[in-house]
């Protein structure tokens, strides 16, 4: 199975947060692949609504059926979800 590959951003805030989520969505519905992996390597510049981004993703992924992967997570990016109680939501793949 083919993975469609997807990058966050190095800065991803609320200025930008909308238009992230708009640009992840859609490149998530027009994938063909039925497998999505969002790597977020690049990302060093963020505050909560990178959460509310990757929840967004997530949501619109299972809506299609599709599986959703999160990769490289930043460890700010890992204690801000676990504050924020969505770590559950947001398990990185191996």
């Amino acid at each position: 199975m083919s993975t469609a590959l997807l990058t966050l951003p190095p800065d991803l805030r609320h200025g930008n947060a909308a238009d992230c989520l708009s640009k992840l969505q859609l490149q998530i519905r027009n994938s063909p692949n039925q497998e999505v992996e969002i790597q977020a390597g690049q990302l060093s510049n963020f505050d909560s609504s990178a959460l509310a981004v990757l929840l967004g993703c997530r949501r619109e992924a299972e809506s299609l059926s599709k599986t959703l992967k999160f990769k490289q997570f930043p460890a700010k990016l890992r204690e801000l979800a676990l504050l924020y109680g969505v770590s559950e939501l947001l398990v990185e793949s191996a």
